[in-house]
C-alpha cells in the first residue's frame, strides 16, 4: 500500500543508512521494550538527521513503513503527515506495525493528526486484539494533547474516563498501561476534566503493569496531574505529539 515504485530505490538506500547506524546496545534495549525483528537499533537523534530529504513525502513514508523494520517504521511516523493519510492507510499501519511501541507512538501520532482520529480511535479501543486497542487509547491521548478544547467532545471523553475506571484492572497488560496514560492526558490537557481525571485516578488506585526487564514505572495519575498543575502547565497543548 502506498509504495510507489519511484520511491523504492530511495527507501532501500535509507534502510542501508539506518542499518549502518544501528547499535547492538540500543537494539537490546529496544528489544526489552517489545521491539521485534527486524530491528537495527538506531537512536532517534540519528534518525532525525536523515529526515530532511524525505519530509512531507507521504508515499516515501508509507513505503518505509512497509519494510516492517522497527527503526524504519518509527522514522516513518516522524516523516508522515497524518492529516493527508487515508483511513485505509492508517488501518494498514496499525495492522502491520512491528510491535506495540510502533502502535503506541508512530501509529498514534499520525492517527491523531488525521480527520479520522476519533472514529478510528473509538473503533480500535473496542478491538478484541490488545495490539489494536493500545493504538486506540494512545491515539486518544495524542489527539487531546494537540486539539483545542472547543473542538473536543467533553461528554464523550467523560464517558471514556468512566469506562477506564470500570475496566482498567481487567484490561490486557499494555492496554492497561495505555488506559492509565489516557487518564493522565485527559487530566493534563483538558482543564475542564482535570478534577474528574484526578478523582478517577484515585478510585483506580495503583495500576499494575508488567514492564518486563526495563526500568519503566507506571505513574500514579493523580500525582502526575498534580505535578503538571504545580508547574502551571495544565491545559497547555502540544504543537505535535511526535518526538
Amino acid at each position: 500500500m502506498s509504495t510507489a515504485a519511484s520511491t523504492q530505490p530511495s527507501v532501500a538506500a535509507l534502510v542501508k543508512q539506518l542499518e549502518a547506524l544501528g547499535l547492538e546496545s540500543y537494539r537490546n534495549t529496544m528489544r526489552k521494550h517489545g521491539a521485534q525483528e527486524p530491528i537495527f537499533g538506531v537512536k532517534i537523534d540519528e534518525m532525525k538527521k536523515l529526515m530532511k530529504p524525505y519530509k512531507n513525502d507521504l508515499a516515501f513514508a508509507c513505503a518505509l513503513f512497509d519494510t516492517g523494520i522497527y527503526d524504519a517504521q518509527y522514522m516513518a511516523g516522524l516523516l508522515a503527515d497524518g492529516s493527508k493519510m487515508t483511513e485505509a492507510q492508517l488501518q494498514h499501519w496499525v495492522e502491520t506495525a512491528n510491535s506495540h511501541g510502533i502502535r503506541e507512538y508512530s501509529v498514534a501520532w499520525v492517527a491523531a493528526e488525521s480527520p479520522f482520529a476519533m472514529p478510528l480511535a473509538l473503533a480500535w479501543i473496542d478491538s478484541d486484539h490488545p495490539d489494536i486497542a493500545v493504538a486506540g487509547w494512545c491515539t486518544l491521548s495524542s489527539y487531546i494533547s494537540v486539539t483545542d478544547d472547543a473542538d473536543l467532545d467533553l461528554k464523550l471523553l467523560q464517558k471514556l474516563l468512566k469506562r477506564v475506571q470500570a475496566e482498567i484492572h481487567q484490561a490486557a497488560n499494555r492496554v492497561c498501561y495505555c488506559m492509565n496514560s489516557f487518564v493522565i492526558a485527559l487530566g493534563c490537557y483538558v482543564p475542564a476534566l482535570s478534577e474528574a481525571a484526578i478523582q478517577a485516578g484515585q478510585k483506580i488506585g495503583e495500576v499494575v503493569v508488567d514492564v518486563g526487564d526495563t526500568s519503566c514505572k507506571v505513574p500514579f495519575s493523580p500525582d502526575y496531574i498534580a505535578k503538571v498543575a504545580q508547574r502551571g502547565s495544565l491545559g497547555k497543548k502540544r504543537k505535535t505529539t511526535k518526538c
